[in-house]
């Protein structure tokens, strides 16, 4: 049975085969023909959608939604809503002011889409959870807290370290209370998913972070059910003091070395998921390329305490016969070395054009992002760039790429760049999942306009 495989990975028990978990998302209401938006608000379109991911891909575990909004929406940010995204935040209600919400804001099961996803919930449950973990998704206390706070959050963390850690505390009340409700909800798994940890220092987690995330860990280990640390970016410095508050596993994407990630993750004998490139392999491969990436994947790393899985939430395109690619590689390995043992990649020779830094008019300031519609780290280092930029507009411009484009995937990698999000201010990497903040990144684009 496909959940007592991710029980046992989790229990850091040896498993009979590697356990798979595909991160449909709203990749899930694709199959069916659904939106992001249409999938995520309606628990009939939910359901259907799983049903079909079940039937497809051979799932050992699943989510019922990837949507880290559903907390922010309930606390009074605007969402802005996507055809083949989740929504992301629109208005953070803190931005202008430092406030801390009272306890009576805790979402409830009456409170914003929750009845919905509960019933949702109950029902894949009942529907397959005999033979398939479900993990129920909430989003981990500091991208909850960002979300609130807006950019500003990263120089309070320099100039008001006892408002984040406060604010801080009171997100992680949220996730204790999302996490109680779905585990109630018949989820076997919660995963705090927190994309916006890898762009803080370690010091910075365990001076205003790790304790409300213990206390998540914690209490998910109270109440029988298994946790997973879900984190996006390149996460390697912080992998770990996220060991450290306890989880019984970790999921990184493809910015993150498996294998010496997995060094670390055994040392603290916790369970490490991933990685599988999400738009290079998934979403642009062949099957071949899947079935390649999958295997070279699997002989990288030892099998005990490892569940495979996408880097993140699958792009909403991905094709289909790309995840039943990685699901037979991941079930038949024997079968699928045989498949793909001649198999040589195809290299898309896609010619893009530098600028000219020297001879530019203004400093060109470059954001390298995964997908700013999807990824919670791009975003803010985005807005970073957008809200300090009234400040340079005369003395500078912004470029943004996205690694779900072919055209940027070929830039990105022309330029060097070795992890995402980055930021480069004329041709030079300067900022590397890392969130610069005002002043800092105002200073910089100065001081390259001097140069000029």
């Amino acid at each position: 049975m496909g959940k007592e495989l991710i029980f046992k990975a989790l229990r850091h028990e040896e498993v009979s085969e590697v356990p798979w978990v595909p991160f449909a998302g709203v990749h899930a209401g694709a199959l069916k023909g659904f939106t992001a938006e249409e999938m995520l608000k309606d628990a009939d379109k939910i359901v259907e959608s799983l049903k079909e991911v079940a039937k497809l891909y051979s799932p050992d575990g699943m989510p019922i939604i990837f949507d880290l909004q559903v907390e922010a929406e309930i606390l009074g940010c605007d969402l802005l809503w996507a055809r083949d995204n989740p929504p992301s935040v629109k208005t953070h209600p803190f931005e202008g002011e430092k406030t801390i919400p009272c306890s009576c804001q805790i979402p409830t099961e009456e409170s914003g889409r929750l009845p919905m996803i509960l019933d949702a919930m109950r029902r894949t449950k009942e529907a397959v959870g005999e033979d398939i973990a479900l993990y129920g998704l909430i989003c981990g206390p500091f991208t909850l807290a960002s979300h609130l706070r807006g950019s500003n959050i990263f120089m309070d963390m320099v100039k008001d370290p006892d408002y984040v850690k406060e604010l801080v505390e009171f997100c992680g009340e949220v996730a204790c209370k999302m996490a109680d409700m779905y585990i109630k909800a018949g989820m076997d798994v919660i995963a705090v998913v927190d994309p916006l940890v890898s762009q803080i220092s370690p010091k910075h987690i365990e001076k205003m972070l790790s304790e409300s995330f213990t206390g998540v860990f914690d209490l998910i280990r109270s109440q029988g059910a298994y946790s997973s640390f879900f984190v996006c970016g390149n996460a390697t410095n912080q992998i770990e003091v996220m060991c450290k508050m306890g989880p019984d596993g970790i999921a990184v994407d493809e910015n993150v070395n498996l294998a010496k990630a997995k060094e670390t993750t055994d040392r603290y004998n916790i369970t490490i998921g991933g990685n599988i490139p999400l738009t290079t392999t998934m979403l642009y491969g062949t099957q071949q390329d899947n079935i390649k990436g999958v295997l070279e994947l699997l002989d990288s790393i030892d099998h005990k305490n490892f569940i495979l899985s996408p880097g993140c939430d699958m792009p909403y395109a991905t094709p289909i016969e790309n995840t039943v690619a990685c699901a037979q590689a991941a079930k038949n390995p024997d079968i699928s070395r045989e498949m793909v043992k001649n198999y040589e990649a195809v290299v898309d020779d896609i010619e893009v054009e530098i600028p000219d830094y020297a001879n530019s008019e203004k400093v060109i300031v470059e954001l390298f992002l995964l997908d700013p519609d999807q990824c919670a780290a791009c975003t803010y280092m985005l807005n970073s760039v957008v809200d300090a930029f009234d400040e340079v507009k005369d003395i500078a411009e912004y470029r943004v790429y996205k690694y779900c484009i072919k055209e940027d995937i070929a830039r990105t990698k022309k330029m060097g760049i070795p992890n995402l999000p980055s930021m480069c201010v004329n041709g030079e990497i300067k900022w590397v999942s890392i969130i610069p903040s005002k002043e800092e990144f105002v200073n910089t684009v100065k001081e390259y306009a001097k140069k000029k």
